[in-house]
């Protein structure tokens, strides 16, 4: 049986209507279907899109923050400046004192330096820095640990009077009723960290004991006595562990010489083998270094200054001369080292070191950089100025 197509004829007007009111409906539909693809796909470009700049910004991010890093290890306050500039870190103090504490590739020595300056965004820095410490209920020698552990201490006298100054604050802020005053926790971490010193340098024969720890504390507790018992579990603490001093990377000979003193061709005279030799000397963090040639990465020899004196002499073959010697132990070898013909490091052999210059002029300014960079040990100077003070109060 054949069924028969059914014909426009036999639509009636009003289905007919309504088959093109579908009609359009569905056409409008479609329509919309597409512009909703359209948009979709739109808005995935843009995800993108974003996420390609995203991924670019964290990649320059990760650039602009390795470059920071190396100039702060070269020149702390460039460093700090290109970071701030490029984003990486903002203007925020307490931000700039969280990334040194954090120390991901940072030179240690050059933290203590940055922190140690006495521009006031710096004072605020290191304020903002000892703060990030948790001293609560740690006793002195733990957080000097963790304190000392978090930078090199620096050379110079003012700049580790500010860092433990901040330190002694922030510990007794920490810790009330430790301590009567922060001048006693100033003086107390001195003499640990001179105790540490006293006990575990190997150049130090008289080991002190106990009892020489006690005396050189009394009357430091706003002119009282503090706990025997207290003073002995910080010298039994320290005894038994020294302070472990962080080792700065594989550049930290870069950042030494980067920024000298001073440096220059001089003539010196052999400590064994009587003979006049050119080198290279820089003067940079209290010592004098020396090498065959400018471009060498390796010095030939390193002169500790500490508790070295100069002064200028006479000698019958070269003129302009000066010495480097110890007026504390004439007739002793200076404590420094040199490498050997096979390339080991060996002891030096002079007791004292003659150099000499090309001109009265340069010789002068030889001096003149030597001296001001020459230091005794700074700590007994701060802790005897402090004592002074309280006693002067009581």
């Amino acid at each position: 049986m054949d069924v028969c197509p059914i014909g426009s004829s036999d639509l009636s007007e009003a289905e007919e209507v309504e088959i093109d009111t579908i009609k359009r409906h569905r056409m409008a539909l479609l329509e919309d279907i597409q512009k909703l693809k359209e948009e979709i796909a739109q808005v995935f470009a843009e995800i993108d899109c974003f996420q390609s700049a995203e991924e670019s910004k964290m990649v320059q991010r990760d650039k602009d923050l390795c470059v920071g890093r190396k100039k702060f290890n070269m020149d702390p306050t460039k460093g700090i400046q290109y970071l701030t500039e490029h984003k990486v870190l903002s203007s925020d103090l307490r931000e700039i004192a969280r990334f040194l504490y954090k120390g991901e590739g940072l030179n240690k020595t050059a933290i203590g330096d940055y922190l140690g300056e006495r521009d006031p965004a710096n004072l605020q820095i290191l304020q903002a820095f000892v703060e990030c410490h948790p001293f609560a209920n740690l006793n002195l020698v733990q957080a000097l640990r963790q304190f000392l552990w978090s930078f090199r201490l620096p050379g110079e006298a003012q700049k580790i009077d500010r860092m433990m100054e901040a330190f002694a604050n922030w510990y007794c802020q920490c810790n009330p009723g430790v301590f009567q005053s922060t001048d006693t926790c100033y003086v107390l971490s001195f003499s640990v960290i001179m105790l540490n010193t006293s006990l575990h340098n190997p150049n130090v024969k008289d080991k002190p004991p106990f009892e020489r720890f006690v005396a050189m504390n009394r009357g430091i507790n706003n002119g009282g006595d503090l706990p025997e018992e207290l003073l002995r579990n910080l010298f039994e603490s320290i005894k038994n562990e020294p302070f472990s001093i962080p080792e700065d990377d594989g550049n930290d000979l870069t950042h030494t010489f980067f920024n000298p003193s001073r440096e220059g061709w001089l003539l010196k005279l052999g400590g064994r083998v009587k003979t006049w030799k050119r080198r290279w000397f820089i003067l940079t963090d209290n010592c004098l270094y020396y090498f065959e040639y400018t471009t060498d990465k390796e010095p030939l020899g390193i002169i500790p200054l500490e508790n070295l004196s100069v002064r200028k002499v006479e000698d019958p073959k070269k003129p302009n001369c000066f010495e480097l010697f110890n007026p504390n132990c004439k007739g002793q070898k200076i404590k420094a080292c040199k490498t050997d013909g096979d390339g080991k490091v060996v002891e030096g052999k002079h007791q004292s070191y003659k150099i000499s210059a090309a001109t009265p002029e340069e010789r002068d300014l030889w001096i003149e950089a030597i001296r001001t960079s020459i230091t005794q040990d700074p700590f007994y100077d701060l802790v005897s100025a402090r004592k002074k003070k309280i006693a002067s109060k009581n």
